[in-house]
């Protein structure tokens, strides 16, 4: 049976999470078949995407729209959704949803009395509760494009598989291997053969190598990038760094590569303590290495504690990998 989401997201615990949604039967209902091409539904994603992390507290680490799913590296920004005032938080809600009457009297200043201010104010504190919520936040993706699509199609039923799929990124080294393991997803699926031409993906916008197919928000920055406002939150290593992990990993995963690994490991596996082996290894299958959280054995268990949970799936993964 699957878990609630409040089993399996803690924002206190980690703002990190991998997502991962799947078209109905796997079809490529985002790729080309042999009678259509509905590739321009991969533009549509990145154009809700945009729309959302503007909405929302929630911001987007890497991304790779594949034709039959996507993967996401999301960051929960509590924090900010904290700090919005309730006109914020209603100018956000609108450019989603038709505000109630309620709430349209109170910020006109014509409501009937302190009973009905309670109320709005009330429903106000659910919605800043929502924008920084992931299940609210997937709900608004997945269900824009499900309609466009099978208004196309014209047709209806499920677009999407009826889950998505999230897995807690506890700490830095997890969250690596998320970001890495969703930028090289192309490759994986041997569509592209280099980091920079790979289409829809987080790695290929970072290099300024995307321009048919971009995504117009922001992507969350690395540390590097100090000079940015709240630059504290920011990914805790350089992008250069990141870039060659990225390029090198690519080119040990590709199926055209195999025998002995590159001596030139690039410096920043050395940092985070973790081996090439395994590393090529999470990075090659970490959905089915890893389960609800990725970490290591220390923070899955204050995980685990904060959930009210007694044992986690891929604890031995898990100490395998990260120790």
């Amino acid at each position: 049976m699957p878990k609630p989401r409040k089993q399996q997201i803690s924002v206190t615990e980690t703002p990190y999470y991998h997502l991962v949604s799947r078209c109905v039967r796997r079809a490529f209902l985002c790729g080309i078949t042999e009678t259509y091409n509905f590739e321009h539904r991969r533009d549509w994603i990145l154009e809700r995407l945009k729309l959302l992390t503007q909405m929302f507290a929630i911001d987007i680490a890497a991304f790779a729209l594949m034709s039959n799913h996507y993967h996401l590296v999301v960051r929960v920004d509590a924090a900010k959704a904290a700090a919005w005032s309730a006109k914020d938080i209603t100018e956000r809600w609108q450019m989603l949803f038709r505000l109630p009457v309620l709430v349209e009297r109170y910020l006109s200043g014509d409501s009937s009395g302190e009973a009905e201010n309670q109320v709005t104010e009330t429903m106000i504190e659910n919605w800043r509760a929502r924008l920084c919520d992931i299940s609210w936040f997937m709900r608004c993706l997945n269900e824009h494009i499900a309609r466009l699509a099978n208004f196309e199609d014209k047709c209806t039923g499920r677009f999407w598989e009826g889950r998505f799929k999230s897995q807690a990124l506890l700490d830095v080294k997890a969250l690596l291997t998320g970001m890495v393991y969703v930028d090289l997803n192309p490759i994986r699926a041997q569509v592209a053969l280099t980091p920079e031409s790979s289409d829809y993906t987080s790695i290929q916008q970072r290099l300024g190598k995307a321009i048919h197919c971009a995504f117009h928000g922001e992507l969350l920055p690395f540390a590097g990038n100090s000079h940015q406002e709240n630059a504290q939150h920011n990914i805790p290593y350089s992008l250069i760094d990141y870039i060659e992990l990225v390029d090198w990993t690519g080119r040990q995963i590709r199926e055209d590569k195999r025998g002995a690994i590159d001596s030139s490991l690039p410096p920043i596996l050395a940092r985070l303590g973790i081996s090439a082996d395994c590393w090529l290894q999470n990075c090659k299958k970490l959905e089915t290495i890893f389960h609800q959280a990725i970490g290591s054995i220390s923070s899955l268990k204050q995980f685990c504690q904060k959930l009210g949970l007694r044992w986690l799936h891929g604890q031995t993964a898990c100490q395998r990998s990260f120790g």
